[in-house]
């Protein structure tokens, strides 16, 4: 009686399942799109993807220093705050988006879906473009942040001492790695995607909790909270501080917080591969800001509180602040073992930002957007993957890191361009959603009144991020400290632009339908 009710059981579940992917595959069906992607996650792997790219165990300690620098405990503090309360809105505005139209397309789908028809392809293009310039750069941050804090470690008890070129070296095996994986271990990303959110959550909750442990002393709540740092200048020169202003400062240093706050968009380009994707994608998307924002903040009081010696742990010899900090709170030994920690974060981080990067780059293939689309749209049938993006993704991303080899600024000038190119593809389709909201059919996540508030804060705070990321990060600006941001996103609207003009508005129509519903 008993393993006839489990197989009763059992055919239940089957059947609900099935008839899930049929509703899902049915929407899909009526934006235009067949079920080419294995559609096996649910919504704990959705939230999960966007939570691992997130990380905030990868962004905060990438940035410790700029932070630091820039604006100092204060800032890195409140502008946390700030930055989250902010974030939560354009990720409220855009799960309200992702739930009507979910799409690995994302931001590119919804500006089509929200213009005027005759307008639709211009707003998917340019949209497409800033998009995919952010996931490449966002690639390029992480992957280059764990190949620096690889090199760190390795000088732990050695002789070991890191150049740009070996860093880069590292940096290159890094993206090989997380390539392979996402060609050859496809039907293993679901069971990494739980180990990540686990280590990412369990791992952070434990580093913090060791430093303060073990720290021998502890910074003063009016250091954590209150003390502001100027170290904008170099080589002699005076900081933006005095040359600006103190405010100049802030607003630059809020580049650490709302950088690890980015990458959320992946819950909606794996929509496809996620069952119940309509309210599993938006969900994801707020889950994954709401827990990171709690998380981070935590991380953030846990490092201030344990810094030992501020002009030490700046200075450190190591390069790295949160290295000095782990040195000198649980010893070298415990050190090596919390680097491990932000260390795998950081890989798992890049891995799934190569996964959802390379699901943009596919869907924006399989509606012509992108060079050579004819090749890059298609699917390896045996694994049910876009294994000829996720390549374009790793190749893209180590071209993007190649200014480090002879820059001092490199690394923050990525994060700006993560920052600027993401948002920016986020900012269109929320903008959109505003000006044509009589065009808006809703989907199961709705905001209701607050919707078209929600929105417009959404947008402003993007413009004005967009503007303060471009702006220089220290003093004085030459070959080795321009913030080259500006030049990226340049090249990205000349293209975009230029090409449009030229070629694309003759033949890019959009998101290409591929099957209809009757």
């Amino acid at each position: 009686m008993s393993d006839h009710s489990d197989t009763l059981e059992k055919a239940e579940v089957a059947k609900l399942e099935l008839a899930d992917n049929g509703a899902d595959e049915f929407e899909l069906a009526r934006m235009g799109y067949k079920q080419e992607l294995k559609r096996e996650l649910g919504l704990l792997q959705n939230f999960g993807v966007s939570f691992s790219i997130i990380s905030v165990i990868t962004g905060i300690p990438s940035l410790f220093l700029y932070g630091l620098n820039t604006g100092g405990p204060a800032v890195m503090v409140w502008g946390w705050v700030i930055v989250a309360c902010a974030t939560m809105l354009v990720g409220l505005a855009m799960a309200e988006v992702c739930s009507a139209h979910p799409t690995s397309g994302g931001p590119y789908f919804w500006a089509a879906m929200l213009s005027e028809p005759g307008n639709a392809p211009l707003a998917s293009w340019i949209t497409g473009w800033f998009n995919l310039l952010g996931q490449v750069a966002v690639t390029t941050g992480i992957s280059f942040g764990c190949a620096n804090f690889l090199s760190t470690l390795c000088t732990f008890n050695t002789s070991f001492t890191p150049t740009s070129k070996t860093t880069m070296g590292v940096y290159a095996a890094i993206l090989v790695s997380q390539g392979l994986i996402n060609t050859f271990g496809v039907h293993l990303l679901k069971y990494l995607n739980n180990i990540s959110v686990w280590w990412h959550a369990a791992g952070t909750t434990s580093l913090v909790i060791a430093i303060l442990a073990r720290a021998p002393s502890h910074q003063s709540t009016d250091f954590v909270f209150r003390t502001f740092i100027d170290n904008t200048g170099i080589s002699g020169s005076e900081g933006w501080g005095a040359r600006a202003s103190h405010a100049y400062v802030c607003v630059i240093g809020i580049l650490m917080a709302q950088y690890t706050l980015t990458g959320f968009d992946a819950s909606a380009h794996m929509t496809e591969e996620t069952h119940n994707a309509a309210m599993a994608g938006s969900i994801g998307i707020v889950m994954a800001i709401g827990v990171s924002a709690v998380l981070g903040w935590f991380l953030i009081l846990g490092l201030l509180f344990s810094i030992q010696n501020l002009d030490t742990t700046i200075a450190s010899p190591t390069g790295q602040p949160v290295a000095q900090i782990f040195l000198d709170t649980v010893g070298n030994r415990g050190a090596i073992v919390l680097m491990v920690i932000v260390i795998g974060a950081m890989y798992f981080c890049g891995t799934f930002s190569i996964t959802s990067n390379s699901r943009m780059m596919f869907a924006f293939a399989r509606d012509g957007g992108i060079p050579g689309h004819s090749f890059f749209r298609k699917v390896d049938s045996k694994r049910g993957t876009p294994v000829r993006t996720v390549w374009l993704a790793c190749t893209l991303s180590f071209i993007l890191g190649l200014p480090s080899l002879g820059s001092a600024v490199a690394f923050s000038a990525a994060t700006s361009i993560a920052t600027i190119g993401l948002y920016i593809s986020y900012a269109i389709p929320i903008a959109l959603r505003v000006f044509y909201r009589k065009r808006f059919v809703r989907g199961p996540f709705y905001l209701g009144a607050f919707s078209i508030p929600i929105a417009v804060a959404a947008v402003i705070w993007i413009a004005f991020i967009s503007i303060v990321f471009l702006l220089p990060q220290v003093n004085p600006v030459d070959s080795q400290t321009l913030n080259y941001a500006p030049v990226a996103v340049g090249i990205v609207i000349v293209y975009s632009v230029g090409f449009w003009i030229l070629s694309a508005r003759k033949w890019f129509v959009g998101p290409v339908r591929q099957i209809s519903v009757e």
